[in-house]
Order: structure tokens, then C-alpha cells, then sequence
């Protein structure tokens, strides 16, 4: 399968400042680049390129005096398995003295994900007897499903995990933070994606499309793919970059004042470009 993927975004800026991006896809995902991408800032301006702790594609601009907005365009085609994502219930949970060292900050608390909290005894009263492993996740991916109530009015990028648990609402990345800290919680690692996600394999959803979030865990061998806001498995995810949570991977960072003026994200089956 052929996933045609891009966006158009654009910024007021009210003053000379650094800002930095992820807008890239991801280096894991670079071989499967069938046009390289075609990544455009405007006005032109020196980019810096370079890839951070996690592994991340990421930039960074300068933008002078004089600019009153700065504006992102890509567009690329990425080939895809076109299959769901893969489902491994028999991936096993590895005590915490066991797992890789590389794992391990993804079982702390950090900005969004506050394991030292509330959350800690509720997710071994709610989840300490299901069986460990993947059942073990999945069962806190329907959690957080039923719990939180997807509004796309309610979304506030202040919110945490455990608001997000109190206030039984949010967007994709609230449901992604509150399963993410229900994992660490049970000494599961898991740590937050961001990326493409279309509507390939379902019928269209009436929202606008985004970005999406998700989350991975450590099981067994690997990293394994979750979805608390959707619940179940999805075609076509192209991840941009990877973290702890959300403040890891900010789509756009402005050292200064500036607004959003313009955010469209395309994602969409390559052939359906030509029907």
C-alpha cells in the first residue's frame, strides 16, 4: 500500500525567535519513503537539522526581524504493509530488574504522565489481577476507552494525565497519556508516538483530519502498538516521532509569541488520489 501524507502549516510571528519542529517522519520510517519528502519552510530561512535523545527527526529556524509568519509544507508518498496493526497476546511483561536499561525512563513520571500520584493505586486495584502481559495493557486500553469521552472541544494542552482521569474527557493525547501512566503505573514501559494516522480501513470520521497519538509498550522483545482513543487495531500509522509524552515531541515550539494561523494535515490511500 501507497499512503500519500503531508501538511500545510503556518504561524504569526511577533518577533525574531528560535522555533523548533518534528515535523518529519520518522528515521525508522525513512526506507519506506517512495518520493523523498518534499519539506519547504517560507519564507526561506537557514534550517538546522538534527536528531534528539529519542531519536527524532527534528529542525530548528531562527526567524529575523521582519517575518510576520513562518509557514510549513511537505507532501511525500510512504509505503505501508497495509495491515493492522500486529497483535501479540502472547508477549510477555518483564520484571522491572529485568528489563533493558534503554527502557527504564519510560517507566518514570514526567510532565504529562504523573505515575507518583492518585494513579499508582488505582491502576493495581483496577489492574493488578489481570493477567500480566499484553491482557494486561489491553485491559487498560479499554479502560481509558470507556472512561474518556473524545471532544474535541475539551481539548487543552495543559492537561494531564490524571486531569484527563478526573475530568473524563479529551482528545487523542489525553487518552494516550492517561494509558501511557496507567502502564508505568504497572511497571509496564510505554512511551508516546505521534504521526499520521487516516482513515484507511473505516469509514471517514466527521472531525478534521490531524495528527494522531498513540502509544508503544515494552513487551517480550519489542515495542508494541497501542490505541486507547481508538481501541483497536489500524491501518496505515506513519510515526513522526517518539517520547515520554506530548512535551517531547511538540509539532511546532516558538520561543516567543505567535499564533496558529493555518493547520491542515493529509493522509489518505495513494490510489484513491486517482480515482
Amino acid at each position: 500500500m501507497l499512503i500519500n501524507i503531508g501538511f500545510d502549516i503556518e504561524l504569526t510571528i511577533s518577533s525574531p525567535m528560535a522555533l523548533i519542529y518534528l515535523l518529519h517522519v520518522h528515521p525508522s520510517r525513512q526506507d519506506d519513503l517512495q518520493t523523498p519528502e518534499n519539506f519547504r519552510v517560507s519564507p526561506p530561512v537557514e534550517v538546522e537539522d538534527y536528531i534528539d535523545y529519542f531519536g527524532n527527526h527534528c529542525g530548528r529556524i531562527n526567524v529575523p526581524a521582519g517575518i510576520e509568519s513562518v509557514r510549513f509544507t511537505n507532501d511525500a508518498v510512504v509505503a505501508d504493509s497495509g495491515l493492522p496493526d500486529p497483535v501479540a497476546w502472547d508477549a510477555w511483561q518483564h520484571d522491572p530488574c529485568e528489563l533493558p536499561v534503554s527502557t527504564l525512563q519510560f517507566l518514570l513520571a514526567s510532565r504529562y504522565c504523573e505515575v507518583d500520584s492518585e494513579l499508582m493505586q488505582f491502576a493495581w486495584n483496577q489492574f493488578g489481577n489481570a493477567p500480566m502481559g499484553w491482557g494486561r495493557v489491553q485491559a487498560i486500553c479499554d479502560f481509558v476507552h470507556n472512561h474518556l469521552k473524545f471532544d474535541y472541544q475539551a481539548a487543552r494542552a495543559t492537561r494531564t494525565a490524571l486531569e484527563g482521569f478526573r475530568e473524563r474527557t479529551g482528545v487523542c493525547r489525553d487518552f494516550t497519556h492517561l494509558a501511557i501512566t496507567l502502564c508505568r503505573c504497572m511497571n509496564i514501559p510505554a512511551r508516546y508516538c505521534t504521526g499520521y494516522l487516516g482513515d484507511i480501513g473505516i469509514p471517514p470520521v466527521p472531525y478534521p483530519m490531524d495528527f494522531s497519538a498513540w502509544f508503544e509498550v515494552f513487551l517480550g522483545d519489542r515495542w508494541h502498538t497501542f490505541d486507547a482513543r481508538h481501541n483497536t487495531p489500524r491501518i496505515g500509522r506513519i510515526v513522526m516521532a517518539r517520547g515520554r509524552d506530548a512535551s517531547d515531541v511538540p509539532i511546532t515550539m516558538a520561543f516567543g509569541q505567535n499564533t496558529l494561523k493555518r493547520f491542515e494535515v493529509t493522509t489518505f490511500e495513494a490510489a484513491r488520489a486517482f480515482a
